[in-house]
């Protein structure tokens, strides 16, 4: 039997890619305003921004199962209790949909619906690949958002849905084999924006009143996201380069941001990057968190062993 390690690993590689699809974006796409970057979000702002990213993770595991049988996810070597709990993830994030539209209502404001997704997986490995990087996003984004909440109970209960998408994660990846399941001491955050841009990729279109309040970055391609090592070159797709670029920014778990000269198309990536690794096109070279200020493209998404 194939191992699940060898068939998500191969899936992973071509996901990779495909998170840096360079497609533009729906036109009835969620859009945020510039306020964003200003850091003028109100907690309303941030919980519907985390109710749209529910809403994807719920839709993905729900078309999931009902695209692949339990054979499939057994033909990759998940035992009948390791899909169990593949199925809980699924239930947990349609909780926190739930949970999260609850709050909206309460506080007077209308939560944001569910969007049309294409997810582009074929396969239950393509699925499963899919679900680690998605998890990971998750975290990121909760990371992100915390600093911009103001009261202290919607940060209680962000803190209480962190901690479960990154034992999603940590599941998947244990799932894997040998991978290490926990391949940083820290975890990334991704400021909001960043995070609806890798988002968006996956968004057909959106009910009309489902917008939020700031538009994503530009979408970054990678051309070889496949075996990327430290001290190897990053390939971008011709015309993935918007004018003004002139670095490109690494945010991975345990290093923050840290920078390499973009030259001709390519950059340099640097040590100590392990886990999912967050690319972005950069104005600046400094700083070891990133203001959307300087950001022109990205991220894209590369998986490094640690």
């Amino acid at each position: 039997m194939v191992s699940f390690k060898s068939t998500i690993l191969t899936s992973i590689v071509g996901l990779a890619t495909f998170v840096g699809v360079g497609e533009a974006v729906p036109h009835r796409l969620p859009t945020f305003s510039k306020r964003a970057s200003t850091g003028a979000l109100t907690d309303t702002d941030i919980l519907q921004f985390a109710l749209t990213l529910e809403h994807l993770e719920s839709a993905f595991y729900a078309q999931g199962f009902k695209k692949f049988s339990e054979s499939d996810f057994a033909d990759l070597g998940l035992s009948a209790k390791q899909l169990v709990a593949l199925k809980k993830l699924g239930e947990t994030e349609a909780t926190h949909v739930d949970v999260i539209s609850s709050v909206l209502k309460s506080a007077g404001a209308n939560p944001v619906q569910p969007c049309e997704y294409d997810f582009g997986f074929t396969t239950a490995a393509d699925m499963v690949a899919q679900a680690k990087i998605l998890e990971a996003v998750g975290v990121s984004a909760y990371l992100g958002a915390a600093p911009l909440i103001k009261n202290k109970d919607i940060l209680a209960a962000a803190a209480s849905i962190v901690t479960v998408e990154a034992r999603h994660q940590t599941f998947i990846r244990a799932a894997a084999g040998d991978e290490l399941p926990v391949p940083q001491a820290f975890d990334a955050a991704l400021g909001p924006k960043s995070v609806f841009t890798i988002a968006a990729q996956f968004i057909k279109s959106c009910p009309a009143g489902s917008g939020l309040a700031f538009e994503a970055f530009p979408s970054l391609v990678i051309v070889n996201a496949q075996n990327i090592k430290p001290g190897t070159p990053l390939n971008l797709a011709s015309g993935s380069s918007p004018g003004g670029a002139k670095f490109c920014a690494f945010t991975a778990g345990g290093v923050g941001t840290v920078y390499a000269e973009l030259k001709d198309g390519k950059c340099i990536v640097p040590d100590a990057l392990a886990g999912e690794v967050y690319v972005q096109l950069t104005t600046s070279g400094n700083g070891k968190t990133l203001d959307d200020s300087s950001v022109v493209a990205g991220p894209a998404i590369i998986s490094m062993a640690p």
